[in-house]
Formats: C-alpha cells, sequence, structure tokens
C-alpha cells in the first residue's frame, strides 16, 4: 500500500470480520453448539478473519497517519496496535485461568519476540547481505533506555514489593507505575519525533515514511472508517478465537497454556511491522528496521500496561506482573545482549545469529519449561 492506495484485503476482512461476530451474535450461540465433527470450523474461520483484520488496520492506520503526517502519525498507529493488543488480552482475562497471568505473558512474550526473533533475522539477513550494517547508536540508546527501565518496573520490580502478597502491585502501586510508563514513553515519543529526530534517521536509505502521495480526503476518511471497523471486527470475534486457542493447547497436553497463548498474541499483533523491519534491514536500511521493531515493543509496554492496569482496576482483579526466576533471567540476559550489540554502532551475522540462539532458547522453555 502506497500512496494512499487501498487495497481489496483491506475492505474484505473488516466486513467479514463484522459479518461473523453479527451471525454468532444472530443465532443465539447456535454456532457454539454443532456437531463435534465441524465445531471447529467458527473459531478456526474467526482465527483467520481476525488475522486479516488486524493487517486491514494497521494498512487503514498508515493511510490516516500519512494524512494527519508527523507526529499524529506515529500516534494512530501505535494507538492501533494497543487497542487490538488489548482487546485481545480483554478476551484473554474474560475467559482465562485462575491464575492472572495473561497480560504478564503477552508483554513478555513481545520483548523475547521482537529482541532475540525479530532483531536476530534482520541482523542476520542483514549481515549476510552486506556484511556490515550501520545505525546510528544515540538512537538505538533511546530505544534500550526506556526499554530496560519499562520492563524492569513491569516485569521484575513487583516481585520484591511487600504491600500485596506474591509478584503483584497494590492499587497505589500499580496506577504510579502505570502513570511513569505513559510519561517515558511520551517523552520518548516527543524526542523521536520532534526533539531528535536525527537519531532515527538510517545512513543508508531515507526514512520510510507513509507514501510519496499524501492520502485525498476521500481516501482518509474511508480509512478512518475501516479502520474503526477493523478494530471492532478483532475486538468481538477474539471473544471466540481465544477461548478455543487455549482449549485446543489443553488438548494438546501443553503444560503451560498461558505463556504460549501470550506469545500467539504478541506474534499476531507484531506480524505487520514484523515484516516492515525485515524487508528494511535486507535492503540495508538498517536503522529503519530497528525504528519498526524496538519501538513497537516500547509502544507495547508503555501503553499496554496501563490500559490493562487501568482494566484491573475497573474490575477489581489482580494481575500478576511479576516473572518467574527463569523468565526473569531471559529477560535479563536479551537487554545485556541487546545493550552488546547496538552500543558500537555496527552489527554483523555473529551479532544476529547469537540473537537467534536466545530466541530458540525462549520457544523451546514455552513448551517444555
Amino acid at each position: 500500500m502506497q500512496g494512499g492506495r487501498i487495497t481489496i484485503s483491506g475492505v474484505i476482512f473488516p466486513a467479514l470480520a463484522l459479518g461473523l461476530a453479527g451471525a454468532f451474535r444472530a443465532t443465539d450461540g447456535w454456532l457454539d453448539n454443532l456437531h463435534p465433527a465441524i465445531a471447529f470450523a467458527p473459531p478456526l474461520i474467526s482465527a483467520i478473519l481476525v488475522v486479516g483484520a488486524v493487517f486491514a488496520a494497521l494498512q487503514h492506520a498508515e493511510i490516516v497517519g500519512a494524512r494527519v503526517g508527523e507526529p499524529l502519525g506515529t500516534l494512530v498507529l501505535t494507538i492501533s496496535v494497543t487497542i487490538i493488543e488489548v482487546a485481545i488480552m480483554v478476551s484473554m482475562i474474560s475467559h482465562g485461568s485462575e491464575s492472572p497471568t495473561e497480560a504478564r505473558e503477552a508483554v513478555f512474550s513481545a520483548i523475547m519476540i521482537v529482541c532475540n526473533g525479530l532483531v536476530g533475522l534482520c541482523l542476520l539477513l542483514g549481515g549476510f547481505r552486506h556484511g556490515e550494517q550501520e545505525l546510528h547508536p544515540m538512537g538505538a540508546s533511546a530505544y534500550l533506555a526506556v526499554l530496560i527501565a519499562l520492563s524492569i518496573l513491569t516485569l521484575v520490580l513487583p516481585n520484591y514489593t511487600t504491600t500485596t502478597p506474591g509478584p503483584t502491585l497494590s492499587r497505589a502501586q500499580l496506577t504510579f507505575v502505570s502513570v511513569l510508563s505513559i510519561l517515558l514513553y511520551s517523552a520518548f515519543l516527543f524526542i523521536q519525533t520532534v526533539r531528535h529526530r536525527s537519531y532515527f534517521m538510517d545512513a543508508h536509505a531515507a526514512a520510510v515514511g507513509y507514501g510519496e502521495a499524501k492520502p485525498t480526503v476521500g481516501e482518509t476518511l474511508f480509512s478512518f472508517v475501516g479502520l474503526g471497523a477493523s478494530l471492532f471486527g478483532v475486538s468481538l470475534l477474539a471473544e471466540r478465537v481465544i477461548p478455543a486457542l487455549e482449549e485446543a493447547l489443553t488438548w494438546s497436553g501443553v503444560e503451560k497454556v498461558n505463556p504460549v497463548t501470550g506469545a500467539a498474541v504478541a506474534a499476531l499483533v507484531l506480524l505487520p511491522e514484523s515484516l516492515n523491519s525485515v524487508r528494511a534491514a535486507a535492503r540495508n536500511a538498517l536503522q529503519t528496521s530497528l525504528n519498526g521493531a524496538l519501538g513497537s515493543v516500547v509502544a507495547t509496554i508503555g501503553l499496554t500496561v496501563p490500559a490493562v492496569a487501568l482494566m484491573s482496576l475497573s474490575i477489581d482483579r489482580d494481575i500478576v506482573f511479576g516473572l518467574d526466576q527463569r523468565d526473569s533471567a531471559m529477560l535479563m540476559l536479551t537487554l545485556m545482549l541487546s545493550v552488546v550489540s547496538f552500543g558500537a554502532g555496527r552489527t554483523n551475522v555473529l551479532t544476529g545469529l547469537v540473537h537467534l540462539v536466545v530466541f530458540a532458547t525462549y520457544v523451546f522453555f514455552l513448551f517444555i519449561p
């Protein structure tokens, strides 16, 4: 999608998602009581439409963002991704088990998938094609500083507070950490889009924008409606997809369902931006690649955690944020490795391979904890 063009999939998937969600409600549960031989069909179709609607939402968000310009354009895309993730997370929490770890698993999975899997793939691909790649150390430092602070405050600190039992935060603590997260992410966004934009400009390629041609008013209005329809469709169908996914994982013998479900949600939400990052790395635009990759995970923590915290306070349900010892060690390893990888301002194949090794370890322990 360039120049504000609206793809066919950007129209079809939101319409089908809303249509299927309406069918579920109109049949008064009839579709939920099909013969066991075909009972898998509604959740499977819902999952396909959810994936398509997620891609459609990001297409429409890019068009709206291109029209309003920076820094609002970045906010449109970021808020859209956050709404999708929170909507799916609400379904996870409402259907989840008595252990309220869904939000923690989704945020931790986002960090591991981006900082190890996606970054590793980008560095490995770029290293194979271009030998060494350059990035702006100050830009990478800004990302990592915010990422380290937010991840430790939200995923590690709850293990050491004493006001509430277990790896949880009290209402006052949760409110305090949420406010800090929003303030820190807002400050980062100001640095990235206004005060120090040069830190995030690519050395070998022009920073990727929203397309050369500015969308027309008609295209922008259509995409605004399409964005709302896509987000609404994802929110409604997530109520069908998440329970089916958790039941399928339980049936297949997965010991811990929540971590795998959280990883699936994070992968789904991050997939469109991940594809853009891989393409940028392949054409030797590493800084552009990292802007998309690290920017998505910083936004995930900075905005999703406060949103989930607000939901937790409104329904008066404790949310477990603190990681266990194994995942805390994986988080520390990831953060230290990221600092080492980007500190020199140059990367190569070995750097990417090390990140992928850590990612493979994370995936292995998902299924064999």
